[in-house]
């Protein structure tokens, strides 16, 4: 092995590119070469030219691998091969190079990704079609079933997600493990123009859902992209009530995620039911909200109508929920707002609370005896 400096120097030789001085160092002790081949680096246990395919110097790939004779599909610890380097850092050459000299153009890093799933995070279409060119499969999947075009539809690329649609016409129709589809992802990150392709090109069923039930507008909404949220109820007829398998809607899923313009959206533009129920425990927006201490979204909710003494299935109001979730500032709030248990009631948050003073100290602040 090669070692001390000497490892070091010749490593940040190959990351900057510096083939002349890696060159001569390495003449000037001949018994590096050998060494050199089999020499690791970092915890992932990289070879010098994982490196020289990550940073994109392709002369210095060229000299490690046509001069010391090293191989190019060594793999690191999670089996990622130099291409998969080259590929996901968008390095033309290098992706070129590898190809030519013979690496193989599927393969496999840790969780099954390919170095052609890897260049569609990114925007460099060049790489994408030297991949496909020279014989990648655009529909293999990873391990969480996710193939290039998923991939492409979470980074929001048009002209890449047309290019794979060109080439591999079949890529949309795809789903997840957990039966998730492009245009959840894309709907879930906001990429408005991703969205606006997939509709025109893509055969979505609306309101497809994934395995919780969740739909590409829910997605959107909870996620506050409210200008996604309406492309899909204008292009593609998503329906703004329906139910995960949960029975929440987008409402309740905006008020978990503290999304206050959706919610506007949602009950001041399209007339959803503010106080409207999950199917399952009976829980209103205004309880999701207080349960995770959204006290903006608290505010928003009670200026549209949210009823403060509304009970979920178990006979729950808002400040329960909010107590028993050790929320404090969304318990001074809607205790601030007019809402009183009964005294029985009062009782049971303290005993639930027993373990928060701050909580506690609500009550005391509003004379109410704990």
């Amino acid at each position: 092995m090669v070692e001390g400096e000497n490892s070091q120097l010749l490593l940040r030789l190959v990351q900057e590119g510096r083939l002349d001085l890696l060159r001569d160092e390495l003449r000037r002790n001949d018994m590096l070469g050998p060494s050199v081949r089999s020499q690791r680096y970092g915890r992932l246990e990289e070879t010098l030219l994982h490196h020289a395919a990550r940073y994109g110097h392709q002369d210095v790939l060229a000299y490690l691998v046509e001069e010391l004779g090293m191989d190019f599909e060594a793999f690191n610890s999670d089996y990622k091969r130099p291409l998969h380097e080259a590929a996901s850092m968008g390095h033309g050459e290098c992706v070129s190079y590898l190809l030519e000299r013979g690496a193989s153009v599927d393969c496999l890093k840790k969780a099954d990704w390919t170095p052609l799933m890897m260049a569609c995070t990114r925007q460099n279409l060049e790489v994408i079609k030297v991949l496909v060119e020279h014989g990648a499969n655009p529909l293999l999947k990873n391990k969480d079933g996710w193939n290039c075009f998923h991939l492409a539809s979470r980074e929001g690329h048009p002209h890449v997600l047309q290019y794979l649609l060109d080439v591999s016409p079949g890529s949309w129709d795809t789903e997840s493990t957990i039966k998730r589809t492009p245009l959840h992802t894309a709907a879930l990150h906001g990429c408005f123009d991703a969205v606006e392709l997939l509709l025109e090109r893509c055969q979505y069923k609306p309101d497809s859902r994934d395995k919780c039930g969740v739909t590409p507008f829910m997605d959107a909404i909870q996620n506050g992209h409210v200008n996604v949220a309406r492309l899909l109820l204008e292009k593609h007829q998503a329906c703004p009530t329906a139910v995960d398998a949960l029975g929440a809607q987008a409402l309740h899923r905006a008020a978990i995620t503290g999304q206050d313009e959706a919610i506007q959206f949602l009950v001041s533009e399209l007339g959803v039911d503010v106080n409207e129920r999950t199917t399952s425990l009976q829980l209103t927006a205004l309880h999701y909200a207080a349960k995770e201490g959204h006290v903006h979204t608290i505010q928003t909710l009670l200026a549209l109508g949210a009823d403060v003494h509304a009970k979920d299935g178990k006979s729950r109001s808002a400040l329960h929920v909010a107590c028993a979730g050790q929320q404090a500032d969304a318990a001074r709030l809607l205790l601030r707002v007019g809402l009183q248990d009964t005294p029985d009631g009062t009782g049971l948050l303290a005993r639930q609370l027993a373990r928060k003073p701050d909580v506690i100290q609500v009550f005391q602040e509003m004379n109410i005896s704990t």
